[in-house]
């Protein structure tokens, strides 16, 4: 599931990327891909107050390493999202 939600936070930041080439634009990527990691960093926090209130260790251990791919995607996000930004930018500098 958290694959899947990576891949359409991915999908649509690629599609505004290919909108246009202006400031504009590239602010958008940049606030698209801002929100698509805060929910992302959002569902983590969830994951980790989960895993500390699990009594199993297994469901611990197992929310905790959903925490960090949350985490480690939300990071991915925001990543994919400036360098979209900066290809905007540099488009236009052109």
């Amino acid at each position: 599931m958290k694959k899947i939600a990576f891949v359409l936070a991915a999908a649509g930041l690629m599609s505004l990327a290919a909108c246009g080439h202006n400031t504009n634009q590239a602010d958008a990527v940049a606030n698209a891909g801002d929100n698509a990691a805060a929910a992302l960093d959002n569902q983590g926090d969830m994951l980790s107050a989960a895993a500390d209130n699990a009594s199993n260790a297994v469901a611990v251990n197992e929310l905790d390493n959903a925490a960090d791919a949350a985490h480690n995607a939300a990071d991915a996000v925001k990543a994919g999202a400036d360098n979209a930004a900066s290809a905007i930018d540099n488009a236009v500098k052109k």
